[in-house]
């Protein structure tokens, strides 16, 4: 006789489904309030991370005997005077070469239509529907390329150039920056003290990935810049430049980034011909590749090692949901989703990373057994 297993489960009640349906308004009202205060809740995100960003700095002028609010003091006419510096030395040339190749682009379809026109010689049928096609296409293009950059260029000025919205950002800063020990002491005490610890290490090693993210991205672009402007000199793809500072704002939006601000170097240097468009691709290669190698590794060290389909999701979803800026916070987002599943999930469950790995390599190899059913 085959014994029927023991259910150890309850039916549904009233009061069960009553709770569900409670929490999940909740969640419908949370998800509304957060869309509704979308843009509010950027403001706050951008000003707590350029917070943990500066604040390991006020915190060791700190230790150096200055007073907090002199080392904040200090700090913001540092920022200032940087910014100044590099706005009055390099804004100016790089608008000006910005306005002439915009000026250009209609010249440069010209030539990388004769150019193709030269080579689709060699097959009849293709250069039929070229010549039928492609000129009306490279005309529309042209034509309205001086209209997409300066709308791309006022949608990008637009998102930082709000004076109420940058105002209203840099009180924020000064005013977490001065005293943030209430801050973070309100948010430890918000919490259950089941997960207060949990969040004490979030916040820590939060912090410590968005110093190592900040220095990261300036570092990088820094070197990412001068090397592609150094190198497309070399080569004779003008304006070099342009490109270089270019390439260090392409640093902003991680994986993407470099390849779309890549695109005006290479149009350029198709319309001066095939060699000069393989060495702009060689040298554009070589310094990404130089950056994922040994410049990502290197400064932002292995802590920070998201894997690029995670960095591709959170930038489709941040940019969908926040935009311009949004696109600029995909690493402290996915950094934060990885910290908070880690701490509240992984480790109170006991990791296995070795286990966990080797079986991965097994699985992916086909070396695995699949075992009885």
């Amino acid at each position: 006789m085959i014994e029927k297993e023991e259910k150890t489960g309850r039916s549904l009640t009233y009061d069960d489904s009553r709770r569900l349906l409670i929490l999940a308004l909740l969640i419908v009202l949370g998800i509304f309030a957060v869309y509704t205060l979308k843009q509010v809740l950027l403001l706050v995100a951008v000003v707590f991370i350029v917070g943990m960003v500066f604040n390991p700095v006020i915190a060791w002028l700190e230790r150096r005997g200055l007073r907090r609010g002199l080392a904040l003091l200090l700090l913001v006419l540092t920022v200032f005077v940087v910014v100044g510096l590099i706005v009055w030395l390099l804004l100016p040339p790089f608008v000006d070469q910005v306005q002439q190749l915009i000026q250009q682009v209609p010249e440069y379809s010209t030539r990388i239509y004769n150019q193709a026109k030269g080579w689709l010689q060699l097959n009849p049928v293709i250069q039929e529907y070229f010549n039928a096609q492609f000129p009306d296409l490279l005309g529309a293009a042209g034509s309205q390329a001086g209209g997409v950059a300066q709308l791309l260029l006022r949608s990008t000025l637009g998102a930082f150039g709000g004076l109420i919205d940058l105002l209203l950002f840099f009180l924020l800063l000064v005013f977490a920056l001065g005293n943030p020990v209430p801050i973070v002491a309100a948010c430890l005490e918000l919490v259950p003290q089941n997960v207060r610890e949990p969040t004490r290490r979030t916040l820590a090693r939060m912090m410590a990935q968005m110093s190592a993210w900040a220095r990261g991205v300036l570092i990088i672009g820094l070197v990412t810049g001068i090397s592609t402007g150094l190198l497309l000199a070399l080569i004779g793809v003008q304006p070099a430049f342009a490109f270089g500072v270019i390439a260090f704002f392409g640093e902003l939006v991680p994986i993407i980034g470099p390849l779309i601000v890549s695109i005006p170097a290479l149009f350029v240097a198709a319309s001066l011909g095939l060699g000069k468009l393989g060495l702009a691709l060689l040298c554009i290669l070589f310094v990404q590749q130089v950056e994922t190698n040994i410049l990502i590794p290197f400064v932002m060290g292995r802590e920070m090692n998201l894997h690029p389909l995670t960095i591709m999701f959170f930038t489709l979803a941040m940019t969908t949901i926040f935009g311009f800026i949004g696109a600029i916070l995909v690493v402290p987002a996915a950094a934060l989703t990885k910290i908070v599943v880690s701490e509240f999930y992984l480790r109170p469950r006991g990791r296995a990373p070795a286990y966990c790995e080797t079986a991965a390599k097994q699985l992916v190899s086909g070396k695995t057994d699949v075992g009885e059913t």
